[in-house]
């Protein structure tokens, strides 16, 4: 103990040797982690049962897409205003509020009785549960001493990945067993724990009631203006033609207005509610930038596979969460051992390695056909799901591994924003790019078939044996016959693009990631690892 404590400078070693109470820090850190999965679980625990739940409230089509929007949406305003929060209150006090709305808007949720209440509760639930995502990651660099802070880093990624990746299939089986209303109802008895955990042994820091003076409205107004127009237009676009729709149009347009007013704001106020100058640390920027990538590699990989087994496979939503389990499984694992070699390397060359593994599995599906299934996807997942957790856990300790403590709180929110943005902006791409080249393939194909070649035949062939079978219309159930198949080609075919472009993007973060610079001084000598 005490020659691990040597390196540290004799006012880091004041305050932080006594206080480490191991039983109080594990237990208050864990019932905050069980809190921050209920939080990222709830994003996508409705994927799977969004009919039911249409059913269930009476919505359109149209609507019924808002009850997973009008989470996300004010959720990115809490994640950057919660480092202020947490020094103006302090975390215990933040958490605690946090998780108390979370639940009472969760039951309010599970008791809807129409689509525009559950819009409603679902944007508070969003906005209020928003602290308990980021505070849980500033604990983790504040509380924890040096040496053990990979060991919360990886308790943290394996909560990030596992919770989106699971959610669809837990949800599915929920709404099965009992009821769509379950998926919000789940949220209580798991919600009280959490309360009593972090009110017993979460007390890790007091607030600073002055922050409270000069509290800065207008940066909250044009901060909020800009993470929730741009949360929209990221949402809502590729399925609204993009700018081909006004509002999508005109919210870009407000969002790059209020995005520049905020920045201007944060940089000239002297209490400013996020603290941009954190980018000023190189290791800071490179991590942010690299969260953001490894958000679209772990959201666009969790989005990618389910959406081809429903369309081109036409899989349940258990079958797809059993085809799933590859990655979540493969990540689980990874887990402990990222930590261990984060520890005793240069975190540069893991994140590195990380997102070169990521992009070779996303890559090994660029050539993906209409017969693949579990085992074929089996290989993609798992080589997937470990260079996302070797990527993410490295890539947390070279973001605040150089960080000056007073900028922690602060900076964990816009890590976290990152992480959402990331997967948020390469949702929007990849499905995009399904739609786009989706067509483009279809009307090659098309066009082939007018000019005459192998598909020519087909349609001749298939029209002569429609005749033979008495059809009414040979030409014409031919003709949809194989404008099914070109369409479902095409699609797959999108996929494989799709697939590729993930790929291409982590490839570059992996070439990126090397511009960090060594983080001195942050993990412990290797004599002292253990």
């Amino acid at each position: 103990m005490t020659d691990a404590a040597l390196p540290a400078s004799g006012a880091a070693q004041a305050p932080a040797k006594p206080e480490v109470n191991w039983t109080k820090l594990f237990l208050g850190f864990g019932a905050m982690v069980i809190g921050q999965f209920m939080a990222i679980l709830d994003i996508q625990i409705v994927a799977a049962s969004l009919p039911q739940i249409q059913a269930g409230v009476g919505a359109s089509t149209d609507q019924i897409s808002w009850i997973q929007t009008a989470y996300l949406i004010p959720e990115v305003v809490m994640i950057p205003l919660s480092g202020y929060l947490s020094r103006l209150w302090g975390t215990q006090r933040l958490y605690l509020a946090s998780c108390t709305g979370f639940i009472v808007m969760s039951v309010l949720t599970g008791l809807s009785s129409s689509i525009d209440m559950m819009i409603l509760t679902r944007a508070l639930q969003g906005f209020i549960g928003g602290a308990m995502i980021p505070t849980v990651f500033a604990v983790a660099f504040t509380a924890f001493p040096p040496e053990r802070r990979i060991t919360a880093s990886v308790i943290m990624g394996l909560i990030v990945t596992l919770a989106p990746t699971v959610g669809p299939t837990l949800g599915g089986h929920l709404t099965e067993a009992l009821s769509w209303r379950w998926l919000f109802f789940i949220n209580v008895p798991t919600g009280l724990i959490v309360l009593f955990g972090v009110a017993r042994w979460g007390d890790f820091d007091k607030g600073d009631p002055s922050l409270a003076k000069g509290f800065d409205w207008f940066g909250l107004a044009v901060m909020a203006v800009f993470l929730m127009s741009m949360q929209y237009v990221l949402e809502e676009g590729a399925k609204d033609d993009w700018f081909d729709d006004t509002a999508i149009l005109w919210l870009t347009v407000t969002a790059v207005i209020g995005g520049s007013l905020f920045i201007w704001r944060q940089l000239t106020y002297k209490n400013p509610i996020v603290e941009l100058r954190a980018f000023s640390n190189r290791n800071f920027t490179v991590g942010v930038l690299m969260t953001a990538v490894s958000g679209a590699s772990l959201f666009g990989g969790t989005f990618l596979l389910p959406q081809f087994l429903g369309r081109v496979r036409h899989y349940s939503a258990s079958e797809v969460g059993t085809t799933m389990v590859v990655s979540g499984l493969s990540m689980f694992l990874t887990g402990p051992i990222a930590g261990r070699l984060v520890r005793k390397t240069d975190p540069r060359v893991p994140m590195c390695l990380g997102f070169l593994l990521a992009g070779w599995g996303m890559y090994m599906a660029h050539g993906v056909t209409k017969d693949w299934g579990f085992w074929e996807f089996a290989g993609v997942q798992a080589c997937r799901g470990v260079g996302v957790m070797i990527a993410m856990i490295a890539t947390q300790q070279v973001t605040m591994s150089t960080l000056p403590p007073h900028m922690v709180k602060n900076a964990s929110g816009l890590v976290n924003l990152a992480r959402n943005t990331g997967g948020a902006v390469g949702l929007a791409l990849l499905a995009t790019s399904i739609t786009q080249q989706t067509a483009l393939y279809y009307d090659d194909m098309t066009s082939k078939v007018t000019q005459g070649g192998p598909t020519a035949s087909m349609m001749a062939g298939l029209t002569e044996r429609m005749m033979q079978l008495g059809v009414a219309d040979p030409a014409g159930a031919a003709r949809k016959a194989i404008g099914g198949m070109m369409e479902q080609q095409a699609t797959v075919m999108a996929f494989g693009d799709s697939f590729t472009l993930l790929a291409i993007g982590c490839f570059l973060a992996a070439f990126v990631s090397l511009l960090a610079t060594p983080a001195k001084g942050a993990p412990p000598p290797p004599s002292d690892a253990h």
